[in-house]
């Protein structure tokens, strides 16, 4: 995996690459930006193109085995204008997990001093790469299969591109294009109250399970997951 950006002083020289602001507490480990990458929903697309800033959002495949530092694959409209106008440099996607709104009334600290805010505890990685468009369909048929074979497998009774009729299918495939992103590199921050006290972090968990918004249970798990005062993290 590519090497994971520390935070970087404000002023820099023109030559050095801008990057995330990720302070120590959030740096991710490599085996959990993977599992981010390998478990996500979808991600935003954006080149820099002649016509100026493009994106779009995506399901995307990450295929850890694809050149140095693996890609990022998937499909777009035909009709979408993205993937005929050249990427200058480098594409970016940004891969979201879970996220939500975490209340400073969940902090034990509070009662004690009241210098407590409102924050965001979120997981993102910023993939860079070059972008690659595939017209073809042997290459579409199988990232789509790859694709919905992994959405489907919950299903008690998984649907298959299989099911639909073939010539169904052909015309399906000839109205999108593959996209790949070929990683060079990955700059990831996992934003989960690791920077707080013993006592916050777990009023965190328990308010969160609490609530039940969309992404609480997920972002529970995850604050518990890197909690850095647990013995089993």
């Amino acid at each position: 995996m590519p090497h994971h950006t520390h935070n970087h002083p404000v002023h820099r020289h023109a030559h050095e690459r801008l990057t995330m602001y990720v302070p120590e507490h959030f740096v991710p480990d490599e085996a959990a930006v993977r599992d981010l990458l390998t478990n996500h929903g979808a991600s935003d697309l954006i080149t820099l193109t002649p016509q100026g800033l493009m994106a779009t959002l995506l399901p995307f495949e990450y295929d850890p085995d694809a050149g140095e530092n693996g890609a990022l694959i998937g499909h777009m409209a035909r009709g979408n204008d993205q993937w005929r106008e050249p990427a200058q440099g480098e594409a970016m996607v940004i891969v979201r997990g879970p996220e939500a709104y975490v209340t400073p009334s969940w902090y034990s600290t509070k009662a004690e001093h009241h210098r407590v805010v409102p924050t965001w505890n979120y997981m993102i990685a910023h993939v860079y790469g070059q972008f690659v468009v595939h017209d073809d369909p042997v290459w579409i048929e199988a990232q789509i299969r790859r694709l919905t074979d992994r959405h489907e497998a919950d299903f008690a009774e998984p649907w298959s591109v299989d099911q639909a009729p073939a010539k169904f299918i052909e015309r399906q495939l000839r109205a999108v294009v593959g996209v790949e992103v070929v990683i060079s590199r990955i700059e990831a921050k996992f934003k989960l109250s690791q920077n707080q006290p013993r006592e916050n972090v777990e009023g965190v968990i328990s308010g969160l399970e609490a609530r039940g918004r969309a992404d609480d249970g997920a972002v529970a798990a995850a604050v518990r997951a890197h909690n850095p005062h647990s013995t089993t993290s």
